[in-house]
């Protein structure tokens, strides 16, 4: 039995959230839940990934408009039992089908694989944990011999039951075959009138089926998310995670507590990381870098041996080997810094690309700009690339200097060993090795009386 039906229960409302987005569409480390769980999907291979959406389903649908999973709606929420009706239809004969959760995150790939390996035409698998608090959950009775009878439902469950610690996490898997033929076996008496899955461990013991009980790696794996209060503690548990994951790579944080990572970080031996960094989509790290506090790098690369100081942005940006940032820098998307460049503090770069050794050192706008090598650009310089309709470029040759507050007006180039003096207003070219003064001419009135205040 080779083919696997992943059905992701995510219709419900998520009353407790207060929002207008369906619960499953929350983020968690920058990625709605569901997408966690589909992800964790994804890694079992040929798998047919199956969504039970309900409150907010064309919020859903809009979110994965290219989706490589089919879309069933609930239009009413009568109960687990009820939601995997819904998807009958889609299943295919003869496979595995595994139910989770879309408001439960963080499922690993592993703790699914060993689920659908515990399944045969003879067994379901049923995901269980012993937690020190089981309040909320439905627990597990066992018989004398140690097998799984059924699952009581916390508000249907009796005062010794209560105590036990083992719980249901909801979590199943059994053949297509055995879910079809049980599903409509399954009644609303209960306490809530709802049609549970949970119903199925009692229907199948009765028909002569074992239980096989499989056990998550950790409880995070498990935990559900009701309110915003759950969902961020489980941000700081998940964050706990990467930050672990980094430290043993080789990176040291300075309080893995005040540690953000939105997508994928990859990086290199011995760095450091500050407090309060914020690292989002994919960024990759050298070795010897050093990265200061209250930093954000997005989608960026970063070069070995880089020093990026306090308050410092990043965005779709590459950073070469040893250059130094910040601090207060924000290096927007399409800079390219060349090896043992600076960016210093109040510095803001777009689309430029700054050639090895070149510095721009304080208070300075680059954008639309090539600078070659050895390049030295003033305090209080800016290119003035828009006209108000295009951007225009400014090219800067190799071992150029620009001195303190020059305005570039775009298009234009200095060439080679050229030098503009400060203060200067540059709109032509500056040839190269040429000397550019652009100043208005000063005046100086003699006898000038400082203005007084009105009475």
């Amino acid at each position: 039995m080779t083919k696997t039906d992943i059905v992701i229960l995510a219709a419900g409302k998520g009353t407790r959230m207060r929002s207008q987005l369906p619960k499953v569409l929350h983020t968690l480390a920058g990625k709605p839940m569901l997408t966690h769980v589909l992800d964790a999907a994804s890694e079992i291979a040929d798998a047919h990934k199956i969504v039970v959406a309900g409150h907010g389903a064309e919020k859903v649908r809009a979110t994965y408009p290219d989706s490589a999973f089919t879309l069933v709606e609930q239009s009413e929420q009568l109960g687990t039992g009820h939601a995997v009706k819904c998807v009958l239809d889609n299943l295919r004969a003869q496979a595995k089908v595994i139910i989770l959760y879309g408001d439960v995150p963080l499922i690993t790939p592993a703790t699914i694989s060993k689920m659908l390996d515990a399944v045969d035409d003879e067994h379901i698998a049923l995901l269980t944990i012993e937690l020190a608090d089981p309040s909320g959950y439905g627990r597990i009775i066992r018989d004398s011999a140690g097998q799984i009878e059924a699952i009581v439902e916390q508000k249907d469950a009796k005062p010794v039951q209560l105590q036990i610690p083992e719980v249901n996490t909801g979590v199943m898997a059994l053949t297509t075959e055995l879910l079809s033929a049980w599903l409509p076996q399954i009644g609303n008496q209960n306490a809530q009138g709802e049609y549970y899955l949970t119903d199925l461990i009692a229907i199948a013991r009765s028909a002569g089926y074992s239980v096989r009980s499989v056990h998550p790696a950790s409880a995070s794996e498990v935990e559900g998310i009701n309110s915003r209060q759950q969902l961020a503690a489980l941000e700081r548990v998940y964050q706990r995670q990467l930050a672990d994951q980094l430290m043993a790579s080789g990176t040291s944080l300075a309080d893995p507590a005040r540690f953000d990572q939105r997508g994928i970080l990859n990086a290199g031996s011995d760095n450091f990381i500050d407090v309060n960094c914020l690292f989002e989509g994919t960024v990759s790290i050298g070795s010897n870098v050093r990265i200061g506090p209250n930093c954000q790098i997005i989608n960026s690369q970063i070069g070995d041996g880089v020093e990026i100081k306090a308050n410092t942005v990043i965005e779709q940006s590459t950073i070469g080997d040893h250059a130094v940032l910040g601090p207060f820098a924000r290096i927007r998307p399409g800079t390219q810094l060349g090896s043992n460049t600076k960016v210093g503090n109040f510095v803001e770069t777009k689309k430029a690309i700054v050639g090895n050794g070149s510095k721009i050192n304080h208070l300075s706008y680059v954008g639309d700009a090539e600078l070659g090598e050895n390049v030295n650009v003033g305090a209080g310089t800016i290119t003035c690339n828009y006209d108000g309709v295009n951007k225009h470029k400014t090219e800067i040759g190799d071992n150029s200097f620009v001195g303190s507050n020059s305005t570039l007006i775009a298009p234009v180039t200095i060439g080679e060993n050229g030098f503009v003096a400060a203060g200067s207003t540059i709109s032509s070219e500056v040839p190269e090795s040429h000397l550019a003064v652009g100043r208005a001419k000063q005046r100086n009135i003699p006898g000038w009386k400082r203005p007084t205040k009105n009475n």
